[in-house]
């Protein structure tokens, strides 16, 4: 039986590149799989044979956009808040992150319901962090996707999102809990009240989305909070959830004998310029070779020697490529470096990056650096410890072919598709 599937990932291409991964397995099933994904994707997601229906979450540009361009200028113009603390982003990054995402949430719900009366799909499935109400009110089954941090479906026993604090050390956790509660009581409180007029049930307290009928999470279980936070049965794990839609690749360079190593601080992080010419510099100064994602203003990054880059790369036909990823802890590099098997130093600059940087580096998998501080040395040293760490190269292919036998792409599709049924 054929099934009609609706995707609204979030407009940042993490979201959207997972969303593209599931429903290109729905679509190859032979179900009709439409993407009410924001007007910037325009003719990409054609691209791939999916259906658009797509969304403004703010009045249109009169210029054409790249796709997540709004996001893209946001970080680029509050990349000085990224110097602080989590706790002080918390009102600073994280506050205005959610405000924005609520204005667009209001802006579109009336294009939103003229969608999915067109579309008329069995299941709507939503990447995103925030309810979007008509999603939630259509009548048709639910699925809620966090490819986000899963601290994001929160618990008194694990650290409080956003705030990159240790699991094992609870000293801190109240006091960044308090001061997301004063920053944030009454931004949720009106998002809440708004829902509700909406027609959805109320929020749970604090949180900015529902659950679904189902709802998938993408974390691998060697990094994932289970014994500390069990979830209900509605809750699925994917391990990962790799995208099979990019360009194959090869290296337009001869490897020589020194590490191959992958550089990305993700489509919006490449945007502070700056922090990527910084790590870019010192890594110029080791004899390892660099493929570099060099992002939207990939102009204005000059390269070493040593290394090679672009504006966009197919990710997940380099990281099985190399033998260490830099990274800024985005949700989707650091389960993709781990489905591939790769230790992985971290750079968090907002958001649930802290998080993952965090995770990564007390379960011994990474280490995480103080993005805007760290010493040359830090960084270089950093390289050669994980290179050099034969017995954690050798667990971590062996957790990464495990994951990678556990295919969350195909049971993220079974599962969605069982749902439909």
């Amino acid at each position: 039986m054929s099934l009609t599937f609706l995707f609204m990932p979030e407009s940042a291409y993490g979201p959207t590149n997972n969303s593209i991964g599931i429903g290109d397995i729905l679509r190859k099933r032979g179900h009709r799989v439409v993407f009410a994904a924001e007007a910037s994707w325009k003719g990409k997601l054609e691209a791939l044979g999916f259906e658009e229906d797509l969304v403004d979450l703010a009045p249109p540009s009169e210029e054409e956009q790249d796709p997540g361009q709004f996001w893209k200028d946001f970080i680029r113009d509050t990349a000085p808040e990224y110097r602080k603390s989590t706790r002080e982003q918390l009102e600073t990054v994280t506050k205005p992150i959610w405000a924005e995402l609520i204005d667009g949430a209001k802006y579109c719900e009336p294009q939103l319901k003229a969608i999915i009366e067109r579309v008329n799909p069995d299941v709507i499935i939503e990447d995103n962090v925030l309810t979007f109400p008509a999603l939630i009110t259509a009548g048709k089954k639910f699925v809620r996707i966090v490819s986000c941090q899963p601290l994001e479906v929160r618990g008194p026993n694990i650290p409080p999102v956003f705030s990159g604090l240790p699991a094992n050390d609870r000293s801190e956790w109240d006091a960044f809990r308090a001061e997301y509660e004063r920053t944030h009581r009454e931004l949720w409180t009106a998002y809440n009240a708004w829902c509700v007029e909406q027609g959805t049930p109320p929020l749970p307290d604090l949180d900015f989305i529902h659950e679904g009928d189902l709802n998938l999470y993408v974390y691998p279980e060697i990094l994932d909070y289970v014994a500390e936070r069990p979830l209900g049965p509605a809750w699925h794990r994917l391990d990962s959830s790799v995208r099979e839609t990019e360009q194959d690749f090869e290296l337009p360079f001869e490897r020589n004998e020194h590490a191959l190593i992958y550089f990305s601080l993700g489509s919006l992080g490449s945007a502070d310029v700056g922090l990527m010419q910084r790590v870019i510099d010192v890594l110029g100064t080791t004899p390892h070779q660099y493929v570099v994602s060099k992002g939207p203003l990939h102009e204005e990054i000059k390269l070493h020697d040593n290394m090679w880059g672009e504006e966009f790369l197919p990710q997940t036909k380099i990281i099985p490529l190399c033998d260490l990823v830099i990274t800024h802890g985005g949700n989707n590099t650091t389960t993709e470096a781990l489905h591939f098997g790769k230790p992985m130093i971290l750079l968090p600059l907002f958001w649930d990056q802290y998080d993952n940087a965090q995770r990564v580096d007390e379960l011994g998998y990474g280490v995480r650096l103080s993005t805007y501080t760290f010493t040359d040395e830090e960084l270089t040293g950093a390289i050669a410890k994980l290179l050099g760490d034969t017995e954690l190269r050798a667990r971590l292919a062996a957790a990464g072919e495990e994951i990678r036998r556990r295919d969350g792409l195909r049971k993220a599709a079974d599962l969605i598709e069982q749902l439909g049924q």
